[in-house]
C-alpha cells in the first residue's frame, strides 16, 4: 500500500477507536494483537494485512470500507482530543440524551438549529 493510504487507514482506526472511548490496549485485545502493533497501524507505519484490518473493524463494530475510505466521515473536521472525548461520551447515551446535550451546547454557545 502507498504510504498515504497507510496514513488514511491509521487515522480512520484511531478516530473510530477514540469515538468508541477505547484505549489502544482495549482495541488491541479485542482484535487479538499487541497494542504496540496497533500503534504502528494507527501511525501508518505498517503495511497491514486485510485479515488484520477485518479483525480491527469487527472490534470497532464498523465496516472494513470505513477503515479504508479516504472519504470517511469527519474527513474535513479536525478531530481534536476534546471533540473525540465528547463524541465518545455522546455515543454511549440514548438519542434523547444526545439531543439534550446538543441543546445545552447550543444554549452555551448561543447557536441556532
Amino acid at each position: 500500500m502507498e504510504q498515504s493510504t497507510l496514513k488514511i487507514i491509521g487515522s480512520n482506526v484511531r478516530k473510530r477507536r477514540k469515538l468508541k472511548g477505547m484505549t489502544q490496549e482495549q482495541l488491541a485485545d479485542l482484535a487479538g494483537m499487541s497494542f504496540s502493533y496497533l500503534g504502528k497501524i494507527e501511525r501508518g507505519e505498517y503495511n497491514v494485512k486485510i485479515q488484520t484490518l477485518e479483525k480491527v473493524a469487527k472490534a470497532l463494530e464498523c465496516s472494513l470500507a470505513a477503515l479504508l475510505s479516504d472519504s470517511a466521515a469527519f474527513k474535513d473536521v479536525e478531530m481534536t482530543e476534546p471533540v473525540l472525548e465528547a463524541a465518545a461520551i455522546l455515543l454511549k447515551e440514548s438519542d434523547e440524551n444526545q439531543r439534550k446535550a446538543v441543546d445545552i451546547l447550543r444554549f452555551i454557545f448561543r447557536t441556532e438549529k
